[in-house]
């Protein structure tokens, strides 16, 4: 299989885009560390891996924006698999408003998640991919990042910074066999855009060439090649999976 004997890590992985991405590496026979901010939703998603794919996976809980709790959960994690080969940074938030009405609280608590807690995990793995002379890590953008949203300032900033730190590690480790790559996604069915009016709903939908929401499954089979040998020349590029929204 194609991860046969590899380990993934994958934030944010409670639900939605996360989820996805998370059960598909396990299909294609990685383990999984299945982290999420609650006990709850990792152990949800970790059984159901587990229903398909017997001791595929194991749950972590932890607030990705807590440096030292992270370095912990991870340091847990390379003892119960022994190695780390893929993290796939999506863990993130959104507390969207007008520029001018945005608290500090608004754009602490999603910088602190969205950039700093990709940085916590990406920290907390580098010495044991550099030993490994091998890794692949890949981070969860936004189109957010690429193009800008009304109402979004704190999250597009947060994920066009994903974008350059991205870009400054993998310069960093392209030596050592570790690859970096973004993914930016655009509107993607989940959760957070179910909650969207059906006006919000079609005013976006008429910025996307393809006249559609993706699918979480779109963005996990993006994952999957970044993640795989098959990307091995590729590092520090972004690949919109929006429909053409940012072209």
């Amino acid at each position: 299989m194609k991860f046969e004997n590899q380990v993934a890590i994958v934030t944010g992985a409670g639900r939605g885009i996360g989820e996805a991405i998370a059960r598909r590496l396990a299909a294609a026979g990685a383990k999984v560390a299945v982290v999420s901010r609650t006990e709850s939703n990792s152990q949800k998603t970790a059984d159901a891996i587990n229903a398909a794919h017997p001791e595929a996976a194991r749950p972590y809980a932890v607030d990705i924006a807590d440096f030292d709790a992270v370095q912990s959960t991870m340091e847990t994690v390379l003892k119960d698999f022994g190695r780390a080969d893929i993290l796939v940074n999506n863990a993130g938030v959104t507390r969207d408003n007008l520029a001018m009405r945005m608290s500090s609280e608004e754009w602490d608590t999603v910088l602190d998640t969205n950039l700093k807690g990709v940085f916590n995990a990406t920290r907390a793995l580098l010495r044991t991919m550099v030993k490994q002379r091998y890794g692949r890590i890949v981070n969860i953008s936004s189109v957010s990042g690429l193009m800008g949203l009304a109402g979004q300032a704190n999250y597009a900033a947060s994920k066009a910074g994903v974008i350059g730190m991205s870009k400054s590690i993998a310069r960093e480790l392209a030596g050592r066999n570790i690859t970096v790559n973004v993914i930016a996604p655009g509107f993607i069915e989940t959760d957070m855009t179910a909650v969207l009016s059906e006006e919000i709903r079609k005013g976006a939908q008429s910025q996307i060439p393809i006249n559609r929401f993706g699918a979480v499954e779109d963005i996990a089979a993006a994952v999957e090649f970044f993640a795989s040998a098959d990307s091995s020349y590729i590092t520090g590029q972004v690949l919109a999976v929006d429909g053409g929204m940012s072209m």
